[in-house]
Order: structure tokens, then sequence, then C-alpha cells
């Protein structure tokens, strides 16, 4: 069965612009701006005919498409589509320690080291296991035209493996706050149709 699915970033929150780690066991609200973003991508894909809504269990997901659910759209919150956990420095500035093993992190991961993670975090292997569950079970439900919104290392993760990518592609996939990816899903295969696309916080 053919599906469009438009996978956004959730927008900016005060944690964002004080440089907190956030991840999966940090749940702030949308500040103004993300509530600005929120509402720029309703006014530009309002009447695009979602059937289904997707979330993860965080609230700026939540607030993120609200304007959508009141709709009455579908909703359904996984904590598949929940941030990857960044462990002990969840909630905390991002000091020189976290930015040094984050640094850490990211060239190991991209020299293979899929499994690496930080204290008491996830490392993308794991995230990629519960994604796939829930990729799996979403692509067996009828809907057609599906909207998720989720988180950014999240965003990195999941993209790569609906588009049957290496993990180490990861970083190729950038991503802003309520940004969009549109994919098509045909022929038992994703292809991309936006790419990391920011044109509805351009318009008035």
């Amino acid at each position: 069965m053919n599906k469009e699915i438009f996978i956004i970033r959730h927008g900016e929150t005060d944690f964002n612009l004080q440089g907190i780690v956030q991840g999966r066991g940090v749940n702030p609200s949308l500040n103004t701006t993300g509530k600005r973003q929120a509402q720029l991508f309703f006014n530009r894909y309002q009447d695009e005919s979602f059937e289904v809504i997707y979330t993860s269990t965080l609230r700026r997901t939540h607030e993120s498409v609200e304007a959508f659910i009141s709709k009455g759209i579908k909703w359904e919150q996984s904590a598949a589509l929940d941030e990857i956990s960044w462990g002990i420095f969840e909630g905390k500035h991002a000091t020189l320690d976290f930015k040094a093993l984050y640094r850490k992190l990211i060239d190991g991961w991209n020299m293979g080291d899929l499994d690496l993670k930080a204290p008491g975090g996830e490392s993308p292997i794991e995230v990629q296991q519960r994604q796939s569950l829930f990729l799996n079970s979403m692509l067996q439900q009828p809907q057609q035209k599906i909207l998720i919104c989720m988180h950014g290392r999240a965003m990195r993760i999941f993209l790569p493996t609906m588009l049957q990518k290496s993990l180490l592609t990861m970083d190729e996939f950038p991503h802003h706050n309520l940004t969009l990816y549109k994919l098509n899903f045909a022929q038992e295969r994703f292809t991309v149709e936006l790419f990391n696309n920011l044109d509805h916080l351009h318009e008035a």
C-alpha cells in the first residue's frame, strides 16, 4: 500500500536556546518561537488530509502538532519515537565535558561503533531497534497519509532506517526545529520528496 509520510522535528524549546541537553528523560514545553513555528507549519499543511498523527511520548512533540490533533485526526503516542537517551547528561547544560563526550560519541558512530552510548543512555542501535518495530507496524496499518513528529537525533536514525541506508549516514540528514522531511512509500521502498524543508517557516 502506497503511503505519504510527513516527518517533522518538534518546535523550539527554551532548553534548545539555553544549551541544555534534552534527550528522552527531559520534558519541556515549546517556547514562544516553537509555538510560532508550529503555527506556521499548520498554516501551510492544514489542508492535507492526514489520517493519523504519530508523536513521541514527550510534550514538545504533542504541542508541535496540537493544531492538527484539535481537528480530530487520530493521534497515537509511541515511545519508539522518543529522542535518544543521553543518560546522565540529560537536563544539564552542555558543559565542556558533555561536548567532549558528544564529540567522542559522534566520532565513534562515524567510525562504525554504533553501540557506543552516554553513561546511562542509549546507543543508535538500541534506538533503531525500537524504531524498526514501530516502522514495521506502521506499514501494516491502512492509513496512507501520515504525520510524524519526533526529535533530532531520533530523526537522524529513523530516516536512514526507512531508506535502508547504513546508520553511518546519520549525519547526512540535517535538522532544524520544525524541519520537514516528506517521504513516499511505493513498491516496498521509500523515496524522499522533501529534504530538511523549512519553506513553511518563511511564509507570512
